[in-house]
């Protein structure tokens, strides 16, 4: 009788309690779900699902309270920095976080996203960026990148016609009030590990009342692209030269020392 033992088992994952287990109805390779899962994950194990309100606006972000077992308030398009802000101040023992896309928060929600900032409000914003209006027909989005089709760009996004991708983040960055800013991408499963730690780092900013955290996360949109999924994730590499990953500010007020880190 052989004496061999049978080989040691662990577990490498776990479905995350906060993730809905349903199927998506987003479009094939579409990044939200992956941005779900990490949020999923990152809330879970800071064990704050129970007092998270987060607030999710119009366009492909709004789905998010589908799949993500937490409380949702939906928010007019772009208005989300703001309902954010009452619920902040009105449930300071709430954990709030925004879930928002770049045609909602660095288009019409632009002046909310600034002056949510400029406050130093206690939010964590997530800023799912895939540079066109994939909801509503694949417009041109202000984070569009110079000579990218769209539907409203049909030869391509020029600057004499409609100026240059808009750096949200980086112009966020320069506001003191902003505690924690950076930006990651799901280009591979290095990268999407990296936004996880990002993302961690935002709430950890919250949880510590030390100011404003937003993480842009560069995802794709296959069919907003006209991309297979497959060369959309490959278009992110070209995506990264635009807007680089990295954080841009880590300086936490009254936290430990104050610090500004590069991109990495």
């Amino acid at each position: 009788m052989s004496t061999a033992t049978a080989p040691t088992r662990r577990v490498v994952y776990d479905h995350p309690a906060l993730l809905a287990e349903r199927s998506t109805h987003y479009c094939p390779g579409c990044g939200h779900g992956t941005v779900h899962r990490l949020l999923a994950e990152v809330l879970g194990e800071l064990d704050v699902g129970a007092r998270t309100i987060a607030v999710a606006p119009v366009g492909c972000a709004v789905f998010a309270y589908d799949y993500l077992r937490l409380d949702f308030v939906e928010a007019p398009h772009g208005r989300a920095p703001a309902v954010a802000t009452g619920i902040r101040r009105v449930r300071p023992d709430a954990f709030v976080l925004t879930y928002q896309g770049d045609g909602d928060l660095a288009a019409i929600g632009t002046a909310e996203i600034v002056h949510a900032a400029a406050r130093a409000e206690r939010i964590t914003a997530v800023f799912v960026n895939n540079g066109t209006y994939g909801m509503t027909g694949g417009q041109m989005a202000p984070t569009t990148l110079l000579g990218q089709r769209t539907t409203s760009t049909p030869l391509g996004r020029e600057a004499s016609e409609t100026g240059y991708p808009l750096p949200i983040t980086e112009m966020l960055a320069v506001l003191p009030g902003v505690a924690y800013a950076a930006r990651g991408t799901l280009a591979d499963p290095g990268s999407v590990g990296k936004v996880k730690a990002m993302l961690r780092r935002a709430c950890e900013i919250q949880l510590a009342d030390a100011g404003f955290a937003i993480v842009e996360v560069l995802s794709n949109c296959p069919v907003g692209w006209g991309m297979t999924p497959t060369e959309s994730i490959a278009h992110l590499a070209e995506v990264a030269t635009t807007y680089p990953v990295g954080v841009l500010v880590d300086r936490p007020r009254g936290v430990g020392t104050q610090t500004e880190t590069t991109r990495a």
